[in-house]
């Protein structure tokens, strides 16, 4: 039985730790502190004092400008493209051909090929079917089929109600429809996606973050599942509940509650993916709320459905499985995602991995559905659209996922400039431009370049690893020239390659010629 949520205790009780670790915790403290004391001498990157922005009144000094700023972060590697797309002429260029880790500026390269392939009000469809016959007592001789079109917003995100609302809606069209009773099973079908979850080139110590959320084309509340302890009378067990509440992962309860406050609470998850709660948690505490990621995304939604028809009155006879929707299997329910370009905006304003790694995923499939969706056959087709329209050789590229999160994917700063003069062009550019984070302003720029001539001004994505500092995108120049810019920085002093690129930023929205 492996160990489910071993940080569980440390977030139920912060400030609960036994006598015996406090005495040696104290007895041991100063040599910790030596021993960090020495590592951080070994290890420390000097931090560079930065020179506000300045402003230059030529491309010559703007160049000098860039170029003695990135001079400054001695450790690492730089890559960076400027150009004028206004003028059409490059303004500062280092190392645009290397390929470098792009982090979350690859959701660029997801967003664009998404909105070429598919356009931006397209949507995506999780539908319920139906096989057998169904009678007119409301009797269902036959299976319900669960099948995933591969939907990133199945979730309470864009729908009022909280996590288990998806299935909520779906279990209420179903009963609509007159079925009262389902013999057989409810099926879940993720087909339209390979069975890879994990993309290649996500570390270990990923994997049981929320933003390294698995992926399947059948994916409910981004893969996220909380468990939720609710106290009652001292003496008697909690109650322990999943949320959204699916049949597709056992929960098994041993949580007593007692008297007072607080928790000590532990989860572990067994071989057959059961999760068993245990611990104590006081009967005047409020509820506590453990979130997990979903190792089988399929299973977990499917399971969800079943819960839902249940608690909408129908009976299921059946269990849940995994299966394919038969061909001839009849329509009764689907429940559309917002249109493409409110996805996206959501995935590049918060930096949602999830959504990055199923829009990816979309795109490869095309619009027609007619290909498996997989990294292989969307990365395939992202270098066709680099070579084909965005008129980038794309032998220096390569791409594991879509969200920039794995460490094999390699981006040049030229490919991702040229994206970004081609998107200007496209017609579904504005859309592009619209969902990046404004500097000074929203998501993940909001306290970045304030009080700047980039406030307000500056679109861009940003990118951070524990190795990379990114960030490309769009400002316009004092002069009313807009620029595409890419500033991508692999190296360990990350805290001085990100201010570089803020004074970059601020320089070009200072520029005038």
């Amino acid at each position: 039985m492996a160990i489910f949520a071993i940080l569980a205790f440390a977030l139920a009780a912060p400030n609960d730790v036994s006598a015996q670790s406090k005495h040696k915790k104290r007895t041991t403290s100063s040599a910790r502190r030596s021993k960090a004391s020495s590592r951080s001498r070994r290890r420390a990157v000097p931090r560079i004092v930065l020179p506000t922005y300045t402003s230059p009144r030529d491309a010559g000094s703007l160049r000098s400008a860039l170029g003695s700023l990135t001079a400054r972060v001695q450790r690492g590697a730089w890559g960076a493209m400027v150009v004028s797309l206004t003028r059409g002429d490059t303004l500062f260029a280092q190392n645009v051909g290397a390929p470098l880790k792009p982090a979350s500026t690859m959701k660029l390269l997801t967003s664009s090929l998404a909105f070429e392939r598919l356009g931006p009000n397209y949507q995506l469809s999780t539908d319920v079917l139906r096989d057998g016959t169904l009678g007119t007592d409301g009797v269902l001789h036959g299976n319900i089929y669960l099948r995933g079109d591969g939907d990133p917003a199945l979730s309470g995100k864009f729908l009022s109600g909280g996590s288990g609302e998806p299935m909520r809606r779906l279990a209420d069209m179903v009963a609509s429809q007159g079925i009262r009773q389902v013999t057989g099973s409810v099926i879940g079908d993720a087909t339209g996606f390979d069975n890879q979850k994990i993309p290649q080139g996500w570390l270990s110590r990923y994997l049981q973050a929320s933003y390294a959320a698995r992926v399947s084309a059948l994916s409910l509340n981004e893969n996220l599942v909380a468990v939720a302890v609710t106290p009652s009378s001292p003496g008697q067990p909690a109650t322990v509940a999943l949320e959204p509440s699916s049949s597709g992962i056992p929960l098994m309860n041993s949580v007593r509650t007692v008297s007072g406050v607080g928790a000590r609470l532990s989860f572990r998850k067994q071989s057959d993916g059961a999760i068993y709660a245990a611990g104590t948690i006081g009967s005047r505490t409020g509820t506590r709320k453990y979130v997990y990621i979903v190792d089988d995304p399929p299973t977990f939604a499917t399971g969800a459905l079943r819960n839902a028809l249940i608690a909408r009155g129908i009976v299921v006879d059946g269990g849940n499985r995994l299966g394919q929707t038969p061909a001839q299997a009849t329509k009764v329910a689907s429940l559309k995602s917002p249109p493409l370009f409110s996805m996206i905006a959501a995935m590049n304003r918060e930096s949602i991995n999830h959504y990055a790694e199923l829009l990816f995923k979309n795109a490869g499939r095309g619009p027609n559905r007619d290909a498996v969706g997989s990294a292989a056959n969307s990365s395939q087709v992202l270098r066709s659209f680099f070579s084909d329209k965005v008129g980038t050789d794309p032998s220096q590229l390569y791409f594991a996922d879509g969200s920039g999160l794995s460490v094999l994917d390699r981006v040049t700063p030229r490919a991702m400039t040229q994206l970004l003069g081609y998107a200007h062009k496209s017609s579904w550019g504005p859309w592009l431009h619209a969902s990046l984070p404004v500097a000074g302003d929203s998501e993940l720029l909001r306290r970045r370049m304030r009080n700047t001539p980039a406030e307000g001004n500056l679109h861009a994505k940003t990118g951070t690893t524990n190795d990379v500092i990114a960030l490309a995108g769009y400002v316009t120049a004092a002069d009313g020239e807009v620029i595409a810019f890419t500033f991508l920085y692999n190296g360990a002093d990350r805290w001085s390659a990100k201010a570089v690129i803020d004074v970059m930023c601020e320089t070009l929205a200072s520029f005038a010629r």
